[in-house]
């Protein structure tokens, strides 16, 4: 040591910010040193001659020529930002294919691109271009998931981690998911109640978390949209920075849109006719605003997440076709203006919070997430007395006049698994705990107030025997109890027996229900060629709706009862899957089976209710042994280099076995119908890359399998257009795209849409586009 001397030194950028992590190097000595946190480096070296070097991404080399002469060096080395432009690299990964291979379920998996591609009114009028995947939709840019046929609180929506607890209940009840913050989506198709429980017996879709921003990097994305069907214009802005350990990642989005056009001028609502204002359906607009806050603190062994969101929308029902007074609607005021929004109308506000904690800790990797929900839904509409409801509103009432009806539901949930690999082995074992409350309010009663509890265990085994087969098993156990509160009516009604009372809608009830489920798969993957089959059972309990609903559904012209025995769903599934994968095609078969012994359905009877409505008829729910089978085929074929063509086809059948219904189908049956798309892909165009141009045919058969009072619905065919490009601007890639929806504006009903059933036809032509320009402010 005494024949050495220290050489010392300091890295920094331009704006002397220190950077750590550098190699330095001492040319042909073998000496080497990294630079620290502070960008501090040292050496201890005998008299000589050397030559320093120091390289990193993004910045200029340095080297400076040293000599040791039996003093200590110091040295300060300011590296200077060096960029160039590269030619575009891409990537393409297989991460999605190797998901699909190792799941026992069927799943689908779309990302950004897609989403941007396809953008409809909401997530899942974008989703729904997959084969299996439906929406029920009220018009405004509100709709719900449908996956073969069923749909509500048969399909679980999973963001983040936690189940999204809204009103899943009601078909005018969109889910409160902003799709411009969705990175990934997946789409499970049958039966997931071993991993996500009640709810998910038609099957799940999780939207994943947004993926972490990388280390020390500083940037976001604008998006901009616009419609010409409802006028719509939006955009969402993102900005997200990250150091090592610490990042934050915001987003904004707001929509505006007004009434949307139809392609006709007129429609009959209780056989009263109903003219269209230039074709617009009125009181249909809407706003939307969505925030969004993550941050989190990250290691390599433990990370905290934490997700805040707050999304907010208002919009009208179509005013001629709510409630029971279509001849009421002040048509000149309603059409005035395209964009206002007038009563009726719904304001929405859904607020969540939640805590994802990961731990690696040897072969564990130990998952724990906390979630918090409060859905706050209003509905404003005039006050109409119908039965015994007095003519006049009474000021004594402590209700406002235009509040139809209020849910004010709170929701707490935890989440906790373990992924253990034992050998061969990968073990996931997990429990799910739930706590609902849903408070109401409003002049109109439907369905009572409620408490809701769960907890749920499962334990789940993939077994990789070799590289070609993977065996699946899985087990849970879960208990419920459901606590409906008692409601009486705030007015006096005359009882059958002459006397005058406030009667009970619904009384004081306790359900309590426990359930066990099983599942077991295999996959068999060898080269091009992949087979996979899966059978279980799956179970759901009663909604609060269909226990305890008794009253007026305005959406369905309806009255509708609960019946309080009604005992768990239960469903005995197998899944399969064939795929092949060439270089030229993709083929995948995906046929499934399902059977209930006892589904829940909306049973029309020969009574009709005159003390709350205006004569509707009495639907009342009941169970009846129900068969349902189908598949989905995809077929992709590369004829060319820039030249592609695909077919997506789906099939249902549903049968009733038992009650009053036995013979019929069930209600929100899909048609068949199949996708044939054709896509031109050029390699690149002048100024631009990821060039695209595609046309969609789909073509929809007739559904005469129904079930009254379902009408018939013919079939149709539809184009859709899309187009898009990369543009880069100073560097930047300018993401450009548009869509030509229902191109010769062609008049059809959708089966799966409420409104079909006062032959309210889909939206007309409609001319998508949005731009999506990435931006980083990024040092390096």
């Amino acid at each position: 040591m005494a024949q050495t001397h220290p050489l010392n030194g300091v890295i920094t950028d331009d704006f002397q910010h220190p950077l750590a992590g550098l190699n330095v190097k001492l040319i042909n000595t073998g000496f080497f040193a990294v630079s620290d946190s502070s960008g501090k480096f040292n050496f201890q070296l005998p008299n000589g001659k050397y030559e320093l070097m120091v390289n990193a991404i993004g910045f200029q080399s340095v080297k400076r020529n040293i000599v040791i002469d039996g003093k200590a060096v110091y040295l300060v080395l300011k590296l200077t930002i060096h960029s160039q432009l590269l030619n575009e690299v891409t990537v393409k990964s297989k991460a999605i294919d190797e998901r699909r291979r190792q799941e026992s379920l069927n799943v689908e998996v779309v990302r950004t691109d897609f989403i941007q591609q396809h953008l409809g009114g909401s997530l899942m009028n974008t989703l729904q271009r997959l084969p299996g995947i439906k929406t029920i939709g009220i018009g405004s840019g509100q709709s719900k998931p449908l996956i073969r046929g069923l749909g509500f609180n048969r399909v679980v929506v999973v963001d983040k981690g936690i189940k999204h607890e809204g009103q899943q209940w009601g078909a005018d009840h969109g889910l409160e998911i902003d799709q411009f913050a969705a990175e990934e989506v997946e789409l499970i198709k049958g039966a997931a109640s071993f991993v996500y429980g009640s709810d998910a017996i038609g099957g799940a879709i999780n939207i994943k978390a947004p993926v972490l921003p990388a280390p020390n990097s500083f940037g976001g994305e604008l998006n901009l949209i616009g419609k010409t069907n409802n006028a719509l214009y939006g955009t969402s802005v993102r900005l997200f920075k990250r150091k090592e350990r610490l990042f934050f990642d915001g987003r904004f989005t707001y929509q505006n849109y007004g009434d949307y056009r139809v392609p006709t001028d007129s429609l009959y609502v209780y056989d009263f006719a109903v003219g269209l204002h230039k074709n617009h359906l009125r009181n249909t607009a809407g706003r939307e605003t969505g925030i969004h806050f993550n941050t989190g603190y990250i290691t390599s062994k433990f990370k905290t997440l934490f997700y805040l969101s707050n999304t907010y929308s208002k919009s009208g029902f179509f005013a001629n076709a709510h409630g029971l007074e279509p001849r009421r609607v002040n048509a000149e005021v309603h059409d005035a203006s395209s964009r206002d929004i007038l009563m009726p109308y719904q304001q929405v506000i859904h607020f969540k919070l939640i805590n994802k904690n990961s731990w690696i800790v040897k072969r564990h990797n130990i998952e724990l997430e906390f979630g918090y929900q409060h859905n706050f839904r209003q509905e404003y509409n005039h006050y109409v007395n119908h039965g015994y409801m007095p003519p006049v509103y009474p000021n004594a009432m402590n209700i406002p006049i235009d509040l139809e009806r209020e849910f004010d539901k709170k929701v707490y949930a935890l989440n906790a698994k373990d992924q253990i690999t034992l050998g061969k082995h990968q073990l996931q074992i997990g429990i799910n705990g739930e706590l609902q409350n849903n408070v109401i309010n409003g002049w109109s009663f439907l369905v009572p107030a409620f408490k809701q509890k769960g907890l749920g265990a499962y334990a789940y085994d993939k077994l990789k025997l070799n590289d070609k087969v993977l065996l699946h098993a899985a087990i849970r156990y879960d208990v419920a109890q459901i606590n409906l509160l008692r409601y009486t009516d705030w007015f006096f009604s005359e009882t059958e027996n002459g006397s005058r009372g406030k009667l009970v809608r619904a009384n004081n009830l306790i359900r309590n229900f426990n359930s066990f489920v099983w599942s077991a798969g295999i996959n068999y993957n060898v080269d091009q060629f992949e087979f996979k089959a899966n059978i279980g059972k799956s179970f759901r309990i009663p909604i609060a709706k269909e226990l305890g609903a008794n009253g007026v559904n305005y959406h369905y012209f309806s009255y509708e009862k609960g019946n309080p025995n009604l005992n768990p769903e239960q469903s005995y599934q197998a899944d399969f899957a064939i795929g092949l994968n060439t270089e030229k095609w993709t083929v995948k078969l995906s046929p499934f089976f399902n059977y209930f012994p006892n589904y829940i359905y909306l049973n029309p009877t020969s009574a009709h209710d005159y003390f709350y409505g205006a004569g509707n008829q009495v639907f009342e729910y009941a169970q009846s042994e129900v068969l349902r089978y189908g598949g989905e085929i995809q077929v992709k074929y590369q004829f060319a280099h820039q030249w592609s063509a695909e077919v997506l086809a789906e099939y249902l059948y549903a049968q009733q076995l038992s009650g009053d219904k036995k013979g019929y189908t069930l209600p929100f049956s899909p048609p068949a119908s199949a996708l044939v798309n054709l896509t031109y892909a050029p390699q690149k165009l002048v100024g631009s890359s990821a060039t695209y141009f595609s046309l969609d045919y789909r073509i929809t058969a007739e559904q005469l399998n129904i079930v009254p009072p379902e009408r018939k619905t013919a079939g149709y065919s539809l184009f859709n257009l899309q187009a898009g490009t990369k543009i880069q601007i100073s560097n930047r890639p300018l993401h450009i795209s548009a869509q030509l929806q229902n191109v010769f504006n062609t008049k059809y009903l959708n089966h799966t849409s409420f409104y079909r059933l006062i032959g309210l036809p889909e939206q007309g032509r409609n001319l998508v586009l949005s731009v999506k320009l990435p931006f980083n402010f990024n040092r390096q």
